[in-house]
């Protein structure tokens, strides 16, 4: 097939997207805010049709035979918004081309050659994720196309705000829930024998995908318009409990379980550092209960320092509840509970200030481990110098790793060569550099079962986390809150 059928396929998918590129261009002329006319003037219609056309060709070319749908799609002034789930592929670009639907981009994919044209022809909204202003003019146009009462393209959003492998849904993102208005939610489906569809971080790349793809005689795809979903007037005011609730029904139409972990937590899971969270780490549950406390870990990274020095004031006297919710400026709630419960070892009551601290960063800045370590030592150093004993580098470390027991003995020795009994951060940074994988040689080894938040021993999951993805752990856990220690 990579002889015969997928040169074929390429060379017509390439020739269909050169041929729709002039009619694409000419069509995108003008300022890019500009209301649309309505109704559109007939060459627009025309011009509209044979993209359409043109698009179908090449999936079909590709491939898709055959694409089903099922259900109607709603009109603009019925629901301005469609929410696609799962986003598993590039390919879930299908039903896009099909409607000729808004959707929500990258800013970089603008200055893709021919396809940047394609894209701006049907209206995106532009979104970076590195620059926290642009999310917030994101968002605004958002709203300001869906209350445009239809006068505006559709917009399709994918919540998930990442590609997953469709074994569950996780936390929608809330952008297309704020303005408030009715969505339609629709589901996709790749009913087929061999999935090559699928591009999530771990696996094949997008260049594989498409070959493997290609080199199929026949894929599916089904799409699904569910009935127009009108929020509450709590739902409205709350739009997280907005998506929440879409995202059940999405759920329970493509009969797959729901989790709580985002794209951010993620990033957490899989960054690349010298310090990697084991299966069972905290963190993930830790991160989930700072979002679920309405802090943003984006913004709390440029309050690190202020966190960390009115912690370093303490001098490691713990507090209890109230002053917590004090210090995190946040009123007292259940989600409050469950996080201190994290920090509360052996269900004292009291936790140390510094721990959440170090745990936040690690959240925070999941690829800068030696930016969280120093941070660690500025705390925990002693006033004099900034060295800190065994004690204080196995608090750090377990918070780090978001574990209740780990053994730091022969990495301290290892790093206290002069046997002095304390460490500086310019030791520990210099034996880092010595041995960047410290990590596997000094702690991983020594790792036992750690108390965590799971209830039961992590065992291998389709999507590769641990095994309170299921709704059955995630009831446990809410009738039995994480405890950094058993």
């Amino acid at each position: 097939m990579t002889l015969t059928l997928f040169p074929i396929r390429l060379l017509f998918a390439a020739f269909m997207m050169l041929l729709a590129w002039p009619l694409a261009l000419v069509a995108s002329l003008g300022p890019a805010d500009k209301e649309p006319e309505r109704p559109p003037a007939l060459w627009r219609r025309l011009v509209d049709v044979l993209l359409k056309a043109i698009m179908r060709a090449m999936w079909f070319a590709g491939g898709f035979h055959r694409v089903a749908v099922k259900g109607r799609q709603a009109l603009p002034s019925e629901a301005s918004i469609l929410t696609l789930a799962p986003h598993s592929s590039y390919f879930d670009a299908i039903p896009v081309t099909m409607t000729m639907s808004s959707i929500v981009m990258k800013a970089e994919s603008r200055d893709i050659p021919i396809w940047g044209t394609l894209i701006r022809y049907i209206r995106p909204v532009f979104v970076s994720r590195s620059d926290q202003d642009s999310r917030r003019k994101t968002v605004e146009e958002i709203k300001r196309r869906a209350q445009s009462g239809g006068k505006w393209p559709q917009i399709m959003i994918f919540p998930e705000g990442t590609c997953t492998n469709r074994t569950c849904l996780i936390t929608f993102k809330p952008g297309a829930f704020i303005p408030g208005v009715p969505v339609q939610p629709v589901v996709l489906r790749y009913p087929n024998k061999l999935d090559t569809i699928t591009w999530t971080w771990q696996g094949p790349g997008a260049l594989e995908i498409l070959w493997l793809t290609l080199c199929q005689w026949h894929s599916q795809v089904e799409i699904e318009f569910l009935p127009v979903y009108s929020p509450s007037e709590e739902e409205r005011r709350n739009p997280a409990l907005y998506a929440s609730n879409v995202r059940r029904v999405m759920a329970e139409a493509l009969g797959v379980s729901v989790t709580d972990y985002t794209f951010e937590d993620c990033q957490l899971a899989l960054a690349e550092g010298q310090l990697r969270l084991p299966a069972d780490s905290c963190l993930l549950e830790f991160a989930r209960l700072v979002r679920g406390l309405g802090l943003r870990p984006e913004k709390l990274e440029k309050d690190l320092e202020k966190y960390s020095e009115s912690a370093k004031m303490k001098r490691g006297e713990k507090v209890g509840l109230e002053e917590f919710s004090a210090y995190l400026q946040v009123p007292l709630s259940d989600t409050l509970e469950d996080m201190f419960a994290l920090f509360d070892e052996g269900g004292c009551g009291k936790v140390d200030l510094r721990e959440y601290v170090v745990a936040l960063s690690v959240v925070c800045r999941p690829s800068q481990t030696l930016d969280t370590i120093q941070l660690a030592f500025n705390m925990y150093g002693a006033p004099e110098d900034g060295t800190i004993q065994e004690d204080h580098l196995a608090h750090i470390l377990r918070a780090a790793l978001g574990v209740a027991e780990l053994s730091v003995t022969d990495l301290f020795r290892a790093i206290d060569q002069e046997e002095k009994g304390k460490i500086s951060f310019a030791d520990f940074q210099r034996f880092t550099e010595l041995y960047p994988d410290f990590a596997e040689e000094y702690l991983y080894p020594e790792q036992r079962s750690f108390h965590s938040c799971a209830q039961t021993p992590p065992t291998p999951t389709p999507n590769g986390f641990c095994t309170d993805f299921s709704p059955e752990s995630l009831d446990l856990r809410a009738k039995l809150p994480c405890k950094k220690l058993d």
